[in-house]
């Protein structure tokens, strides 16, 4: 079997079944097409089972009913891409940005999504039965009807108090997260609150103890020893990691780290 390498070559092309035809053809005689420029290109049912396009740049690429099953799609690149009814069953997709891509009633069993970039897709009735989720960021993500969510357990306990962490501009502020407290977590090591005791600020190059600091990322809020504080919300949708909520680990060097 001849090896064609048309790795990194744009392949894409006004005719959009010459792309389709041309895609097919290099698959077919053993191709080896990983990074290949496919943005825009037209693959409405199209058939890329176990096909090697890792890192492959399918950026509002449309495909609609497609048959990815099995293809390795590691790092690619599907932002904005429509992927509508596609079976991607048992693919892998790890790394892969997927943000703002069409994935409504995608088939999705079994597929690696560890670590992929799914914020503000529309996942609405995608099946994920059996899909890796670890590390995935679905902020945003559209995910009514969709079915067989694997179960994430919460990187924090689900109910009563306990000890937390958090970082700001070199201070480490350890908290007390109240038995009331609404929490949640997405898929990471992250997690937010709607309230928190503050029991300590250190300095963490000097190990100095501070009374308070101020936290202008998200608005300005105020940390001080001994005190509540609270977020000017609370977003609910555990998916939006990023979201309204006090951050914090419950990891102390995690937040050392962040």
């Amino acid at each position: 079997m001849k090896i064609v390498s048309v790795s990194g070559k744009s392949l894409y092309n006004s005719e959009k079944k010459l792309v389709k035809d041309a895609v097919s053809d290099a698959l077919e005689s053993g191709a080896n097409i990983r990074g290949a420029n496919l943005r825009g290109a037209y693959f409405s049912g199209a058939d890329l089972r176990d096909a090697d396009l890792r890192g492959a740049y399918l950026r509002d690429a449309y495909l609609r009913g497609a048959n990815l099953s099995g293809a390795d799609f590691s790092g690619a690149d599907f932002s904005g891409a429509d992927l509508r009814g596609a079976n991607i069953s048992g693919a892998y997709l790890r790394g892969a940005d997927f943000s703002g891509a069409y994935l409504r009633d995608a088939d999705l069993r079994d597929a690696d999504l560890s670590g992929a970039d799914l914020s503000g897709a529309d996942l609405s009735g995608a099946d994920f039965s059996g899909a890796d989720l670890r590390d995935a960021d679905l902020s945003g993500a559209d995910l009514r009807v969709a079915k067989n969510i694997p179960y994430i357990p919460l990187s924090c306990p689900s109910k009563g108090s306990f000890t937390a962490w958090k970082k700001i501009r070199g201070k480490l502020i350890e908290l007390e997260i109240p038995a009331d407290a609404s929490r949640s977590s997405a898929t990471t090591n992250k997690c937010r609150c709607d309230k928190a005791k503050v029991i300590s600020i250190t300095d963490i190059a000097t190990n100095e103890q501070i009374s308070k600091v101020i936290n202008y990322k998200f608005g300005s809020t105020l940390y001080k020893v001994g005190e509540m504080v609270y977020p000017d919300a609370f977003d609910e949708d555990r998916y939006k990691e990023c979201s309204n909520g006090i951050h914090f680990f419950i990891d102390k060097q995690l937040a050392i780290d962040y």
